[in-house]
């Protein structure tokens, strides 16, 4: 599975990928939204659960390695993962990127190509975002995808009670 933009490539992770997954997952500012930097047996334990996530879909959606075509290089993550909110399962897009790929348009980028992939691979009637209340890029890439916030829930993750918002599009 692999989807293409201007820029970026998307593509399953593999193992191979761990170094370059570790740089984004192990980063304190990166992290900041999740209460902190992962561990060595936690970023394989995410790793591991997108290997999964490819198998047990029938078109391999999971988070995908998001790499630059200019430069072969993984700078980040996006993808479509089922995701719980409440009392039922939504359709997430969700990113991740390496801090000094920040304020580029990367996210904005692969998100739309995500939303697109839902839309017409998944034929999905719509795709959400949850993103904690205070991460402000996120919310905003959201919102340049055409998202906006339809519900609220209090997550409780790593020991801490977060806010998050749920953004949605449905297929126009």
């Amino acid at each position: 599975m692999t989807l293409e933009t201007p820029r970026l490539i998307l593509r399953e992770m593999t193992q191979t990928d761990y170094p370059a997954l570790s740089a984004i997952l192990q980063d304190e500012a990166v992290m900041y939204a999740y209460n902190g930097a992962f561990s060595d047996e936690e970023t394989q334990a995410w790793l591991d659960r997108q290997l999964a996530r490819y198998d047990e879909y029938s078109h391999r959606f999971g988070l995908w390695a998001v790499v630059l075509k200019e430069t072969g290089e993984m700078i980040g993550q996006c993808g479509l993962t089922m995701q719980p909110w409440k009392d039922r399962q939504v359709l997430e897009i969700g990113y991740l990127f390496r801090k000094s790929c920040w304020h580029q348009g990367y996210a904005t980028e692969a998100a739309a190509a995500c939303r697109e992939y839902a839309f017409t691979a998944l034929d999905a009637s719509e795709v959400c975002s949850i993103i904690r209340d205070t991460n402000t890029a996120s919310r905003n890439v959201a919102l340049r995808g055409g998202m906006r916030v339809v519900d609220h829930w209090v997550k409780h993750y790593r020991g801490v009670d977060m806010p998050h918002e749920l953004f949605a599009v449905r297929r126009g």
